[in-house]
C-alpha cells in the first residue's frame, strides 16, 4: 500500500527536496505553499501523515495543527511539525496542540524519511488494550477502540492519538501507576525520540479534555500516573 504524505511548507526548495527523496522512497507525496489550499485538500481527503511548518505567511502552523485535531475524521492523522524553532518550549508547545513529532530545520531528508517511518509504524502497531467498548466512572465515560471515540456523558470528546492511547493505557489497569518510561514505551517502543516531559504534556492536554472527570487520572509524584475510578467496577462489552 503506498501511503500519502500531504507537506505544507512555504519554502518552495524544501517541498521539492522533501517532495523528491519522499517520493523516491515510495511515498505518494501532495505539496502545498498555501494553507488555503492546503486546507481545501483536506476538506476532501485523508492522508497517512501530515508535515506542517510551523511559520506560514498569514498563518499560524499551530492554530491549523489544533483545527486538524479538532475535527473527528482527521484527529488521528499523524502531524510531524517542521520548525525552525528549537527551543523546548516551543516543541512542547507544539505536542500540546496534538502534534506527533517534530524536527528541527535544517534537517537531513533521510531523518525526516526516518522520523515519519516510525510514526507510520507506532500508528501500525497501536493495536488497543481491550478492542470492548469500555464504559467507566459509572458510566459517565465510554471509550470505544474500533472507532477511536471518547464518550463523556454521551458527548465526543475529540482526542490526538497519543491521547486517547494514554487514555486506553491507564484505563487497562485501574489503580495500577505507569511510569513515564512506560508510557513513552507505549506510546513510541524503541522509536521514542521525544523527551519525556511530552507524557507529562499529553496528560495536562487530556485532563482539559475530560472536564469534571480530570481527577481521575491521578499524579503519583515521581513515578507517574494512574486511572483511579472510585466508582469502580467498570464495564466492557
Amino acid at each position: 500500500m503506498v501511503r500519502t504524505i500531504a507537506i505544507l511548507d512555504d519554502e518552495e526548495d524544501i517541498l521539492k527536496l522533501v517532495q523528491t527523496h519522499l517520493s523516491r522512497a515510495g511515498f505518494r507525496v501532495e505539496t502545498f505553499s498555501r494553507p488555503e489550499s492546503f486546507l481545501r485538500y483536506m476538506d476532501h481527503k485523508q492522508p497517512d501523515l501530515i508535515l506542517l511548518d510551523l511559520m506560514l505567511p498569514g498563518a499560524d502552523g499551530l492554530e491549523i495543527c489544533r483545527h486538524l485535531k479538532s475535527r473527528p475524521e482527521k484527529a488521528a492523522i499523524p502531524i510531524i511539525m517542521l520548525t525552525a524553532r528549537s527551543q523546548e518550549a516551543d516543541r512542547v508547545t507544539g505536542l500540546e496542540m496534538g502534534a506527533d513529532d517534530y524536527v528541527t530545520k535544517p534537517f537531513s531528508p533521510r531523518e525526516l524519511e526516518a522520523r515519519i517511518k516510525a510514526v507510520l509504524r507506532r500508528q501500525e502497531k497501536l493495536a488497543p488494550l481491550d478492542r470492548g467498548i469500555k464504559k467507566l466512572a459509572g458510566g459517565q465515560l465510554i471509550i470505544n477502540p474500533e472507532k477511536h471515540e471518547v464518550l463523556i456523558k454521551g458527548q465526543p470528546v475529540e482526542l490526538s492519538l497519543s491521547e486517547f492511547r494514554i487514555l486506553e493505557l491507564l484505563t487497562s489497569r485501574p489503580g495500577r501507576v505507569f511510569t513515564r518510561d512506560e508510557i513513552l514505551d507505549h506510546l513510541w517502543g524503541q522509536e521514542k525520540v521525544v523527551i519525556p516531559r511530552t507524557v507529562d504534556v499529553h496528560i495536562r492536554h487530556l485532563r482539559e479534555k475530560l472536564g469534571n472527570l480530570a481527577s481521575l487520572i491521578e499524579s503519583v509524584r515521581g513515578v507517574g500516573y494512574k486511572y483511579e475510578d472510585p466508582g469502580a467496577g467498570s464495564q466492557t462489552r
